[in-house]
């Protein structure tokens, strides 16, 4: 059996605190996530100034959001708010967000819930949810109804825990009116999503993959979104093939994702399917996934299936005992895949595609002694590591700036992080 890697090492200190809360939940209950000090760091929102509905009970957060009307922010106070049921934001231009901005102190719990979903949108354009924690549900924790023509979401700032099947859900779209209804323009950012421990057959004994259907970020026929800033620690089946950390298919389009960090999830990150449904025929298209650091990852670090046109570029993955070889992995048609300047700390990416696809100075070689912390998944460059630095291969449309939105050299790094002396070496 795989080691649980990070897990084993951030969360040893948490887990007792976390049982104990799951078992005996109090407003006092404060998490302990597995933070780390290099992790991005979220811009606060300008706080509302006018229509704002301030909230302290479950009975005021259901009502609050039920009644909402066009442009109100929901107010929550610092508290465990232990959810009798789900709830849905129907609403334009609506804000929930923890009132003090500690998105670690607004805990929405499903523990006691009779639904297995948790906090949904419906029909409703241009929502923002921020600064709070949901955990504890048994299948979706932010579940976007797609089908009913959401635009334009915002989760901004929030925790993501204990979610045993998907902790943000885009459902399919039907194909009358798809191009109008599909979800588009939304961002996930800055949010850490974490569980305890590997799902367990308990935690969903209807999962149809024997308790592997567990991701992060799961989208159906996504266009212009963006993920980034966002840290994932241990999306995890109970036998170590779960699904992405984020996943992207069903013909989503344009979409980026960009300076996350994966460490010990299955997947990193999963761009389409092997199957193939509704008459599609790519999963994605014009996507990119720039920028991440994958730390350990079991069944692909990044996998494309079924793509067109998209690029995989400047990604640091790190995986030196990987048994896959799949650090980077390819799979059936790739039309147009452009693979350029990842960092492959491990010992080989597996091209299964058909497809003719451009590898472009990409780097191939355990190179842990020259990150800042590779065992916590810190993959910042703190050396000139030989054949990394000033070597990748000048593209079309170059990346000027790394994971850390630190410039670019003309001469740019292989990978994710951008050797800057001054900066790297206080890291």
């Amino acid at each position: 059996m795989r080691s649980l890697g990070l897990l084993g090492v951030l969360l040893l200190d948490c887990l007792l605190s976390a049982a104990v809360a799951a078992d005996n939940p109090s407003p006092e209950t404060v998490l302990t996530p597995p933070v780390q000090n290099w992790f991005p760091k979220a811009p606060a929102l300008p706080y509302p100034e006018e229509d704002v509905v301030e909230v302290s009970t479950v009975d005021g957060l259901i009502q609050a959001v039920e009644q909402a009307e066009p442009g109100q922010t929901i107010l929550l106070a610092d508290g465990h708010y232990l959810m009798t049921r789900y709830i849905e934001i129907c609403a334009d231009r609506v804000t929930l967000r923890g009132a003090s901005g500690h998105r670690d102190r607004v805990i929405l719990d499903g523990i006691q819930s009779r639904h297995g979903e948790l906090l949904g949108i419906r029909a409703c354009s241009d929502v923002t949810i921020a600064d709070l924690t949901i955990q504890n549900i048994r299948y979706n924790g932010f579940k976007i109804n797609s089908d009913s023509n959401v635009q334009r979401l915002t989760i901004h700032n929030c925790i993501v825990h204990n979610i045993w099947q998907r902790g943000v859900k885009g459902v399919k779209v039907p194909e009358e009116n798809r191009e109008t209804i599909r979800p588009k323009g939304c961002r996930v950012q800055y949010c850490l999503f974490y569980n305890d421990r590997p799902k367990q057959l308990s935690d969903d004994p209807a999962d149809i993959a024997q308790g592997n259907y567990v991701a992060g970020i799961d989208v159906m026929y996504a266009k212009d979104w963006v993920i980034r800033d966002n840290v994932f620690v241990g999306i995890q089946g109970r036998t170590f093939e779960g699904r992405g950390a984020i996943f992207l298919w069903f013909d989503s389009q344009d979409c980026v994702v960009e300076r996350n960090i994966i460490i010990d999830c299955d997947v990193g990150l999963q761009l389409g399917n092997p199957h193939r449904a509704d008459n599609v025929r790519h999963h994605c298209v014009r996507c990119v996934a720039r920028n991440n650091f994958i730390t350990r990852a079991p069944e692909a670090g990044i996998v494309t299936v079924h793509t067109k046109d998209c690029r995989v570029l400047h990604n640091t993955i790190h995986d030196p005992q990987s048994k896959k070889n799949r650090l980077i992995r390819t799979v059936f048609t790739n039309d147009g895949l452009i693979v350029a300047n990842n960092l492959l700390s491990g010992p080989a990416m597996s091209d299964e595609s058909n497809s003719e696809i451009q590898f472009l100075g990409n780097l191939i070689r355990d190179t842990s002694a020259a990150f800042a912390d590779p065992v916590h998944g810190n993959l910042h460059l703190t050396q000139a590591a030989p054949d990394v630095v000033g070597e990748a291969v000048v593209l079309p449309k170059p990346l000027p700036e790394d994971i850390d939105g630190q410039p670019r050299d003309d001469k740019a790094d292989i990978g994710a992080d951008e050797l800057v002396s001054s900066v790297d070496a206080a890291r």
